[in-house]
Protein backbone atom coordinates (compact mmCIF):
# COMPACT_ATOMS: atom_id res chain seq x y z
CA UNK A 1 0.00 0.00 0.00
CA UNK A 2 2.82 2.39 0.88
CA UNK A 3 4.64 1.69 -2.40
CA UNK A 4 1.39 2.23 -4.32
CA UNK A 5 0.87 5.56 -2.57
CA UNK A 6 4.43 6.67 -3.26
CA UNK A 7 4.10 5.68 -6.92
CA UNK A 8 0.88 7.67 -7.23
CA UNK A 9 2.42 10.74 -5.60
CA UNK A 10 5.49 10.47 -7.83
CA UNK A 11 3.25 10.24 -10.89
CA UNK A 12 1.32 13.33 -9.80
CA UNK A 13 4.54 15.23 -9.19
CA UNK A 14 5.73 14.32 -12.69
CA UNK A 15 2.48 15.60 -14.18
CA UNK A 16 2.90 18.90 -12.33
CA UNK A 17 6.48 19.27 -13.60
CA UNK A 18 5.22 18.58 -17.11
CA UNK A 19 2.55 21.27 -16.88
CA UNK A 20 5.25 23.74 -15.85
CA UNK A 21 7.36 22.80 -18.87
CA UNK A 22 10.06 21.12 -16.77
CA UNK A 23 10.24 18.07 -18.99
CA UNK A 24 13.47 16.56 -17.65
CA UNK A 25 12.13 16.50 -14.09
CA UNK A 26 8.74 15.31 -15.33
CA UNK A 27 10.34 12.43 -17.23
CA UNK A 28 12.50 11.47 -14.25
CA UNK A 29 9.43 11.35 -11.99
CA UNK A 30 7.42 9.49 -14.64
CA UNK A 31 10.05 6.79 -15.06
CA UNK A 32 10.36 6.43 -11.30
CA UNK A 33 6.59 6.06 -10.95
CA UNK A 34 6.59 3.45 -13.73
CA UNK A 35 9.27 1.41 -11.94
CA UNK A 36 7.34 1.57 -8.67
CA UNK A 37 4.06 0.56 -10.29
CA UNK A 38 5.77 -2.38 -12.02
CA UNK A 39 7.26 -3.47 -8.69
CA UNK A 40 3.83 -3.39 -7.03
CA UNK A 41 1.63 -4.74 -9.83
CA UNK A 42 3.80 -6.53 -12.35
CA UNK A 43 3.22 -5.94 -16.06
CA UNK A 44 -0.55 -6.35 -16.38
CA UNK A 45 -2.19 -3.51 -14.49
CA UNK A 46 -4.00 -0.30 -15.45
CA UNK A 47 -1.67 1.88 -13.38
CA UNK A 48 1.37 0.48 -15.19
CA UNK A 49 -0.23 1.06 -18.58
CA UNK A 50 -1.21 4.62 -17.62
CA UNK A 51 2.35 5.30 -16.45
CA UNK A 52 3.69 4.00 -19.78
CA UNK A 53 1.41 6.42 -21.64
CA UNK A 54 2.57 9.28 -19.43
CA UNK A 55 6.26 8.50 -20.01
CA UNK A 56 5.59 8.05 -23.73
CA UNK A 57 3.95 11.46 -23.90
CA UNK A 58 6.93 13.10 -22.22
CA UNK A 59 9.39 11.35 -24.53
CA UNK A 60 7.32 12.60 -27.47
CA UNK A 61 7.49 16.19 -26.19
CA UNK A 62 11.27 15.86 -25.88
CA UNK A 63 11.53 14.61 -29.47
CA UNK A 64 12.44 11.01 -28.57
CA UNK A 65 9.96 9.52 -31.00
CA UNK A 66 11.22 5.93 -31.11
CA UNK A 67 11.19 5.73 -27.33
CA UNK A 68 7.72 7.26 -27.20
CA UNK A 69 6.36 4.75 -29.72
CA UNK A 70 7.84 1.86 -27.77
CA UNK A 71 6.07 3.01 -24.60
CA UNK A 72 2.77 3.56 -26.40
CA UNK A 73 2.95 0.14 -28.06
CA UNK A 74 3.62 -1.54 -24.72
CA UNK A 75 0.74 0.36 -23.13
CA UNK A 76 -1.59 -0.60 -25.99
CA UNK A 77 -0.74 -4.28 -25.62
CA UNK A 78 -1.37 -4.01 -21.88
CA UNK A 79 -4.73 -2.26 -22.32
CA UNK A 80 -5.80 -4.88 -24.88
CA UNK A 81 -4.81 -7.63 -22.46
CA UNK A 82 -6.82 -5.99 -19.69
CA UNK A 83 -9.91 -4.82 -21.57
CA UNK A 84 -9.81 -6.15 -25.14
CA UNK A 85 -9.54 -4.09 -28.33
CA UNK A 86 -12.87 -2.34 -27.81
CA UNK A 87 -11.95 0.06 -25.01
CA UNK A 88 -11.50 3.81 -24.77
CA UNK A 89 -7.94 3.44 -23.40
CA UNK A 90 -6.97 1.52 -26.55
CA UNK A 91 -8.53 4.23 -28.70
CA UNK A 92 -6.66 6.97 -26.84
CA UNK A 93 -3.24 5.34 -27.14
CA UNK A 94 -3.81 4.68 -30.86
CA UNK A 95 -4.31 8.44 -31.24
CA UNK A 96 -0.99 9.05 -29.47
CA UNK A 97 0.74 6.52 -31.72
CA UNK A 98 -0.60 8.33 -34.79
CA UNK A 99 1.01 11.56 -33.58
CA UNK A 100 4.34 9.76 -33.32
CA UNK A 101 3.97 8.39 -36.85
CA UNK A 102 3.48 11.93 -38.14
CA UNK A 103 6.56 13.12 -36.24
CA UNK A 104 8.61 10.21 -37.60
CA UNK A 105 7.71 11.09 -41.18
CA UNK A 106 5.43 8.06 -41.46
CA UNK A 107 2.28 10.15 -41.64
CA UNK A 108 0.76 8.09 -44.44
CA UNK A 109 0.00 5.43 -41.82
CA UNK A 110 -1.61 7.89 -39.42
CA UNK A 111 -5.11 8.32 -40.96
CA UNK A 112 -5.90 4.59 -40.74
CA UNK A 113 -4.75 4.49 -37.13
CA UNK A 114 -6.78 7.58 -36.25
CA UNK A 115 -9.84 6.14 -37.99
CA UNK A 116 -9.48 2.95 -35.95
CA UNK A 117 -9.18 5.04 -32.78
CA UNK A 118 -12.31 7.00 -33.69
CA UNK A 119 -14.29 3.86 -34.50
CA UNK A 120 -13.43 2.28 -31.15
CA UNK A 121 -14.27 5.49 -29.33
CA UNK A 122 -17.69 5.94 -30.90
CA UNK A 123 -18.60 2.32 -30.19
CA UNK A 124 -17.50 2.44 -26.56
CA UNK A 125 -18.35 5.93 -25.28
CA UNK A 126 -20.73 7.27 -27.94
CA UNK A 127 -20.49 10.19 -30.34
CA UNK A 128 -21.44 13.26 -28.30
CA UNK A 129 -18.36 13.72 -26.13
CA UNK A 130 -15.15 15.73 -26.14
CA UNK A 131 -12.77 12.80 -26.83
CA UNK A 132 -14.65 12.05 -30.05
CA UNK A 133 -14.57 15.74 -30.99
CA UNK A 134 -10.78 15.78 -30.53
CA UNK A 135 -10.46 12.57 -32.53
CA UNK A 136 -12.49 14.03 -35.40
CA UNK A 137 -10.27 17.11 -35.45
CA UNK A 138 -7.10 15.01 -35.51
CA UNK A 139 -8.45 12.77 -38.25
CA UNK A 140 -9.60 15.73 -40.35
CA UNK A 141 -6.17 17.34 -40.00
CA UNK A 142 -4.44 14.10 -40.94
CA UNK A 143 -6.57 13.65 -44.04
CA UNK A 144 -5.94 17.28 -45.05
CA UNK A 145 -2.19 16.85 -44.62
CA UNK A 146 -2.24 14.01 -47.12
CA UNK A 147 -4.40 15.80 -49.67
CA UNK A 148 -7.50 13.73 -48.90
CA UNK A 149 -9.67 16.84 -48.93
CA UNK A 150 -13.09 15.25 -49.29
CA UNK A 151 -12.41 12.93 -46.37
CA UNK A 152 -11.04 15.83 -44.32
CA UNK A 153 -14.12 17.93 -45.00
CA UNK A 154 -16.46 15.14 -43.91
CA UNK A 155 -14.65 14.79 -40.58
CA UNK A 156 -14.40 18.54 -39.98
CA UNK A 157 -18.11 19.02 -40.70
CA UNK A 158 -19.03 16.08 -38.47
CA UNK A 159 -16.87 17.49 -35.67
CA UNK A 160 -18.31 20.98 -36.07
CA UNK A 161 -21.84 19.63 -35.79
CA UNK A 162 -20.92 17.61 -32.71
CA UNK A 163 -19.14 20.40 -30.88
CA UNK A 164 -22.02 22.80 -31.55
CA UNK A 165 -24.47 20.22 -30.23
CA UNK A 166 -22.64 19.42 -27.00
CA UNK A 167 -21.24 22.94 -26.40
CA UNK A 168 -23.93 25.43 -27.44
CA UNK A 169 -22.17 28.03 -25.29
CA UNK A 170 -19.35 28.21 -27.91
CA UNK A 171 -15.79 26.97 -27.40
CA UNK A 172 -12.32 27.25 -28.88
CA UNK A 173 -12.80 23.84 -30.50
CA UNK A 174 -15.52 25.26 -32.73
CA UNK A 175 -13.00 27.76 -34.04
CA UNK A 176 -10.56 24.98 -34.86
CA UNK A 177 -13.12 23.17 -36.98
CA UNK A 178 -14.11 26.40 -38.74
CA UNK A 179 -10.45 27.02 -39.51
CA UNK A 180 -10.04 23.47 -40.82
CA UNK A 181 -13.05 23.74 -43.12
CA UNK A 182 -11.78 27.09 -44.41
CA UNK A 183 -8.41 25.58 -45.22
CA UNK A 184 -10.00 22.70 -47.14
CA UNK A 185 -12.13 25.16 -49.14
CA UNK A 186 -8.99 27.16 -49.90
CA UNK A 187 -7.17 24.06 -51.17
CA UNK A 188 -10.19 23.28 -53.34
CA UNK A 189 -10.10 26.78 -54.85
CA UNK A 190 -13.39 27.84 -53.25
CA UNK A 191 -12.13 31.25 -52.19
CA UNK A 192 -15.42 32.87 -51.21
CA UNK A 193 -16.33 29.97 -48.94
CA UNK A 194 -12.82 29.86 -47.45
CA UNK A 195 -13.05 33.57 -46.60
CA UNK A 196 -16.42 33.09 -44.93
CA UNK A 197 -15.18 30.21 -42.78
CA UNK A 198 -12.01 32.07 -41.77
CA UNK A 199 -14.05 35.12 -40.80
CA UNK A 200 -16.37 32.98 -38.69
CA UNK A 201 -13.37 31.33 -37.03
CA UNK A 202 -11.95 34.78 -36.34
CA UNK A 203 -15.16 35.82 -34.58
CA UNK A 204 -15.20 32.59 -32.58
CA UNK A 205 -11.61 32.98 -31.40
CA UNK A 206 -12.20 36.61 -30.42
CA UNK A 207 -15.23 35.57 -28.42
CA UNK A 208 -13.63 32.61 -26.65
CA UNK A 209 -9.98 33.66 -26.29
CA UNK A 210 -10.12 37.43 -26.50
CA UNK A 211 -9.59 39.97 -29.30
CA UNK A 212 -5.80 39.93 -29.08
CA UNK A 213 -5.26 36.16 -29.11
CA UNK A 214 -2.80 34.60 -31.54
CA UNK A 215 -5.53 32.45 -33.07
CA UNK A 216 -7.66 35.46 -34.02
CA UNK A 217 -4.64 37.19 -35.56
CA UNK A 218 -3.87 34.05 -37.57
CA UNK A 219 -7.43 34.02 -38.92
CA UNK A 220 -7.10 37.70 -39.90
CA UNK A 221 -3.92 36.85 -41.79
CA UNK A 222 -5.59 33.94 -43.58
CA UNK A 223 -8.61 36.04 -44.52
CA UNK A 224 -6.34 38.79 -45.84
CA UNK A 225 -4.44 36.25 -47.94
CA UNK A 226 -7.70 35.01 -49.46
CA UNK A 227 -8.72 38.57 -50.28
CA UNK A 228 -5.41 39.11 -52.08
CA UNK A 229 -5.95 35.89 -54.04
CA UNK A 230 -9.45 37.03 -55.02
CA UNK A 231 -8.07 40.35 -56.27
CA UNK A 232 -5.55 38.56 -58.46
CA UNK A 233 -8.28 36.35 -59.92
CA UNK A 234 -10.44 39.39 -60.68
CA UNK A 235 -7.52 41.13 -62.37
CA UNK A 236 -6.97 38.26 -64.82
Amino acid sequence: EESERVAGMTMTLGILFGKQGELDDALRMGKQALRLFRRVHGDEHRNVADALVSVGGLLFKKGHFDGAMAKFEEARAMYVGLYGEEHETVAAVLGSMAKVLNAQGKGAEAPAMLQKSLDIMTRTIGTDCDPVVMSLLSLGSSYAQHGMLKEALVRYEEGLGTVRRIHPEKTVMEGRFLDGIGSVCLEQGRLEEALSWYQEAHRMYRKTLGPDCAEARAMSDKAAAVLRMQSKVEDT
